[in-house]
């Protein structure tokens, strides 16, 4: 193996390449955690995974349950499934209370604020209510807790990792949360080990070939732990050495051949390019600004053969999605049927026509 199999592996084993999938909850549990700040591309990054899919598809995963969003890990918001989410908060909560404690001092949240907050949201929400978060900190502010500047935000975030709240159901275009208890009463529970060899296998599995430091990056565990991990799954997991760093992949992998000049349109934040600290395999150096912005905006990006050839950009018009694309260097003729095939595959994904800039 060398340095540009990675990113062609990487689009078998991230299931864009090929799947064998059909439900979005099964995408997202492949992974463990899905990046889902931005809530429109976060569907696209499940949708293009699955065959013949839906936004209307993936929205009901969500609206049903099975796939929960709430923030994990680095921390941000991530897609989980729902059987998965309590460990995973579990794992994540001791760092993330750690790394922001002194940011919620700094807005004056200490922890006996945060319990009180934790009861009365909790109390808010019980019975099956879903409430937006302007409903919520008005239940907070009744209750003499202040929500102003910033603090709602930090608020809900501690119920988060707290295991209080998680997504609830869409009202309208608006966010709500429900309780996690009554939203995924039957989530597995693991101890710290079991949940770390978990996380290890899902990340290595899904992501690979990466190094550690990739999986350090994505996870927010600790390099003790992380490593830990790898010991724990030295079964499941094989290592090569490329260009002086050292890569772990599941023992079966097997190296594509045909997907050399294939094409992919992926959307902002997708878990090809934010999963990893070192995006070279795909992305070259003097590109990078082109891809990612200086605070951390991934932008929707076109993909062919693994490499990043440029990016792109969608809006609405009536019943149609504009598709524009503005690359680093040349398509070639079959390329550039391809995007517009897969231009026309989003468009679908959104029950929209498309059209061209």
């Amino acid at each position: 193996m060398n340095k540009s199999d990675i990113a062609r592996i990487r689009l078998f084993n991230q299931q864009i390449a090929a799947t064998k999938f059909t439900r979005p909850e099964e995408i997202v549990k492949r992974f463990g955690a899905m990046q889902a700040q931005d809530y429109p591309s976060a569907k696209w990054a499940i949708g293009l995974r699955i065959p013949d899919s839906t936004e209307e598809a993936v929205e009901q995963a969500l609206e049903t349950g099975k796939i929960l969003r709430t923030h994990l890990m680095r921390p941000t918001w991530h897609f989980v499934a729902a059987e998965d989410i309590r460990w995973l908060l579990a794992l994540s909560a001791p760092q993330l209370r750690s790394t922001s404690k002194a940011t919620f001092s700094s807005f004056g949240l200490d922890a006996e604020t945060c319990r009180r907050a934790n009861d009365l949201i909790a109390k808010a929400l019980e019975g099956g209510k879903h409430l937006t978060r302007a409903e919520i900190m008005s239940e907070l502010k009744n209750s003499g807790i202040d929500s102003d500047n910033y603090r709602a935000s930090y608020l809900m975030f501690s119920a988060e990792i707290d295991a209080v709240v998680c997504s609830g159901i869409k009202r309208g275009r608006q966010q709500t949360y429900a309780l996690l208890d009554e939203r995924a009463p039957r989530a597995e529970s693991l101890s710290r080990d079991e949940a770390v060899a978990e996380l290890t296998l899902r990340y290595f599995t899904s992501h690979a070939p990466a190094t550690l430091r990739d999986f350090v990056w994505w996870s927010g565990l600790p390099a003790a732990d992380a490593r830990k991990g790898l010991e724990m799954n030295k079964s499941n997991l094989t290592s090569e050495e490329i260009e002086g760093q050292t890569y772990f992949l599941p023992n079966d992998v097997l190296i594509p051949q045909n997907a050399a000049e294939a094409l992919y349109l992926l959307p902002a934040f997708d878990e090809f390019m934010v999963a990893y600290k070192d995006r070279t395999a795909s992305l070259n150096a003097e590109q990078t600004k082109e891809a990612i912005t200086g605070n951390g905006i991934f932008k929707p990006i076109i993909v062919v053969g693994g490499k990043i050839a440029g990016v792109w950009k969608r809006s609405f018009k009536n019943d149609s999605v504009v598709i524009e694309k503005v690359l680093f260097g040349e398509l070639n003729e079959s390329q550039n049927a391809d995007f517009q095939s897969k231009a026309r595959e989003y468009a679908l994904f959104e029950g929209k026509n498309v059209q061209f800039l």
